[in-house]
């Protein structure tokens, strides 16, 4: 009777434990939707830069129609063009006076007086003040399966290349991590 018990709990047991669900693989995604980003007014440019920068890839396949998609592409991406005002001033200044004097006076109307006086002043200052026009640009991304599982995330921020602007930087970034990441998910596999 104690077997029959024993087994039957193990039976309960074993039936009680769900099955580890098979983590998300980033070398299964294919085709892609890249979802609308989240954030400023300029965030729809930097989902189409980001388009873009996959395409170039040749890895994956860009996707208009998300229920054909492996994958999600989401996140937030934010742009802003902003002046800096820098300003700055010196100046240095050196003073010295001295000064003397005396008068005499006798009663038959004679007199003597004597007068001395120096001075001195330097004074020298110099200011500055500078305007800098500056462009950042950032965005949070992360790729989803089809489950809603989140299987590859960044983070990019940018103040702009040598040769192309803030926003084009960070979906180079973008693109350029996910391909990186992508090959090496391959290599594993």
């Amino acid at each position: 009777m104690k077997f029959v018990w024993l087994l039957l709990s193990c039976v309960t047991f074993a039936a009680a434990i769900e099955p580890l669900p098979v983590p998300p693989n980033l070398a299964n995604v294919r085709r892609i939707y890249v979802d609308k980003l989240g954030g400023g007014a300029t965030s729809e440019q930097m989902r189409d830069m980001i388009i873009a920068a996959l395409m170039k890839s040749k890895l994956f396949l860009v996707t208009e129609n998300s229920d054909r998609a492996d994958a999600f592409l989401r996140g937030s991406a934010d742009d802003q063009i902003f002046e800096e005002d820098h300003s700055s001033s010196d100046s240095i200044g050196i003073h010295a006076t001295s000064g003397g004097g005396s008068s005499s006076t006798s009663m038959y109307g004679t007199g003597s007086s004597s007068h001395q006086n120096t001075g001195a002043g330097v004074t020298d200052s110099e200011s500055s003040r500078s305007r800098e026009r500056k462009h950042e640009a950032s965005a949070a991304i992360r790729l989803v399966d089809c489950n809603g599982d989140v299987i590859w995330s960044i983070t990019q921020e940018s103040a702009g290349a040598k040769f192309r602007g803030a926003m084009a930087d960070v979906a180079e970034k973008i693109a350029q991590k996910l391909v990186e990441d992508y090959r090496k998910a391959r290599d594993v596999k």
